[in-house]
């Protein structure tokens, strides 16, 4: 496993331990008849088994045995020049292989959940609460090439992997809210986006939080960025009516939760203007209050 994944996940474990938990960019897709379908359903417990939740999910005091379930990959065939470039990109490193490992190793899955890499015709990723399947689509990837290229990275396409993996932690944020029943206040996409920041800046054993991950929100915020400028900058009623958040709002939102993880290893967002003093200085705070939240929320079903 590439060890910058397996470096998050494991730091995820910890993290939780330690603190003493003893227990879209997605969109919807434009139609999900083409997703893997659902593999497990919901089936009557016998007396004496766990109760479940609507998804078959078992209650906390459910042993190992009752969470069969892992992470499964597939890559399908690729066409247009975009989804060629996104596919080679993502495949030739490996990574939704290394993904889908770090979730079956860290998280207690009740069935067995596709990871989907596909040619969409559109830049997206999205959980399926139909197929109950992540689908990272061949285009986002390459359209995140295209904005680091654009922007002048040294090496655009580590950029652009490190975006694709805080995509797949957004949308495993949509995943575990479904599949566990958790409750979520306030807008979904937002909180799928502190998700995403919870795991890629959990410390690890040493107390540090991996560069590389740290690296990875922060290329995910300036994806964000790209998008803006894709756009000109220009804000229409569609998009301050859209679930998801503006662009530029969760740029910052990002940079605020990397430099509220470790404020003294990210000062340089502040320093070169990237994040606002009068944002930054709530950020530690909000940092905080973010990771205990999804210590509570995710404990219980971590391995």
């Amino acid at each position: 496993m590439r060890a910058r994944t397996a470096i998050s996940v494991a730091a995820l474990t910890f993290a939780i331990t330690a603190a003493g938990c003893g227990h879209d960019k997605s969109a919807t897709p434009p139609s999900e008849s083409a997703a893997t379908p659902a593999t497990a359903q919901a089936s009557p417990q016998p007396s004496g088994q766990p109760d479940v939740n609507d998804n078959g999910v078992p209650d906390n005091s459910g042993d190992d045995k009752d969470w069969p379930g892992k992470m499964t990959v597939t890559y399908e065939d690729a066409t247009s020049p975009e989804a060629v470039t996104g596919r080679d990109l993502i495949k030739n490193d490996h990574l939704l292989e290394d993904l889908a490992d770090g979730i079956t190793e860290s998280l207690k899955l009740p069935f067995d959940i596709p990871l989907i890499g596909k040619q969409c015709g559109t830049a997206n990723a999205y959980w399926s609460p139909d197929a109950k399947s992540v689908t990272i689509c061949y285009e986002d990837a390459a359209d995140a090439l295209s904005i680091y290229t654009k922007a002048g990275d040294p090496d655009p396409k580590a950029s652009a992997i490190n975006s694709e993996i805080a995509t797949f932690y957004h949308e495993t944020g949509h995943m575990v809210i479904d599949i566990y029943d958790l409750p979520a206040t306030g807008r979904e996409e937002d909180v799928a986006d502190q998700l995403a920041a919870y795991i890629l800046l959990a410390p690890g054993p040493d107390g540090k939080i991996d560069p590389e991950s740290v690296q990875a929100v922060k290329d995910f915020a300036r994806e964000f960025k790209g998008y803006s400028d894709q756009r000109g900058g220009e804000i229409d009623e569609g998009q301050l009516a859209d679930v998801h958040t503006l662009d530029l709002a969760r740029m910052y939102n990002l940079e605020c939760w990397v430099y509220g993880a470790d404020p003294t290893g990210n000062a340089d967002l502040v320093s070169s203007g990237a994040l606002p003093q009068d944002r930054a200085d709530g950020c530690e705070d909000e940092y905080t209050k973010l990771s205990s939240s999804w210590d509570t929320l995710l404990g219980p079903y971590l391995k």
